[in-house]
């Protein structure tokens, strides 16, 4: 199962017999979901002028998704004496599909804060208890991906012959006082400005407390989320691409206009 997306570098970990359920039940929907992420790439300068928001790489999953009929779904659960309603929990999942077998929820989290995590396994919970949902996924970033963050965006600023402050906000990143003066602490420590600047960018937009692979997998196995049947997917650094010469201030402008008009929130 996933075989496409294990052959690819993607992580696949799955939990409370979802195997024998997506198996038996569900296999267009295993089919779908390979289709769709398994085309994903994210080239470097989306995870640079994202900021540590939502990369438009992301988006385009989730527009992926959507097309395949992978739908944003407010569920309401309510509770009613005598026919007259008395309380009601809504729990909004991005993406829901619903086949002949039942309904299959999941998330993406490609770079919230880690609690986003608790959320989504205690709504997956509350929605399997309830009956709603048959499995619950989450596609985060993967261990590799996380490990090669820093890696990936040095490379880009040596690419880029971003060695000062000057030339960053040239290529299109403002800075403020306090990141200049973080890459400067960094520098004094024997750091060259570029391992500086990756250093903090990756420490300051993708650092260890937010939604990463790690957080997801302490908290599953924790328990937080059982029993509710569990697919996790990790995406691998393997699908951030170079060299295309993206225009960076353009996907710092679209990325700006997204969170303006409440497409993705901000960071």
């Amino acid at each position: 199962m996933f075989e496409k997306l294990l052959e690819n570098g993607f992580q696949v970990e799955i939990h409370s017999h979802a195997k024998a359920i997506l198996s038996v039940d569900f296999p267009d929907a295993v089919t779908e979901l390979e289709s769709v992420i398994s085309t994903l790439s994210i080239p470097i300068e989306e995870i640079i002028g994202s900021g540590g928001g939502e990369t438009q790489g992301t988006q385009r999953l989730r527009n992926g998704l959507a097309d395949a009929g992978w739908k944003k779904m407010n569920f309401v659960v309510e509770k009613r004496i005598n026919g007259i309603a008395r309380e009601a929990i809504s729990h909004e999942i991005d993406h829901v599909k619903m086949f002949a077998a039942g309904v299959i929820a999941c998330e993406i989290e490609w770079n919230n804060k880690d609690p986003f995590y608790d959320r989504d396994l205690e709504n997956f919970k509350r929605l399997h208890a309830d009956g709603a949902i048959s499995v619950g996924i989450i596609i985060t970033r993967g261990t590799s991906m996380q490990d090669s963050m820093r890696d990936m965006v040095y490379r880009f600023a040596a690419d880029k012959s971003l060695n000062s402050h000057e030339a960053v906000e040239t290529f299109g990143m403002a800075r403020t006082a306090r990141q200049k003066k973080e890459v400067e602490r960094r520098i004094k420590s024997g750091l060259s400005y570029e391992e500086a600047w990756a250093t903090h960018f990756v420490s300051d937009k993708y650092g260890a407390a937010t939604t990463h692979w790690a957080k997801l997998e302490d908290r599953v196995h924790r328990g937080v989320g059982n029993p509710c049947p569990l697919v996790l997917i990790g995406l691998p650094a393997s699908i951030v691409t170079f060299n295309e010469n993206i225009d960076l201030e353009k996907i710092i402008d679209t990325e700006q206009t997204m969170v303006e008009t409440g497409i993705v929130s901000p960071n």
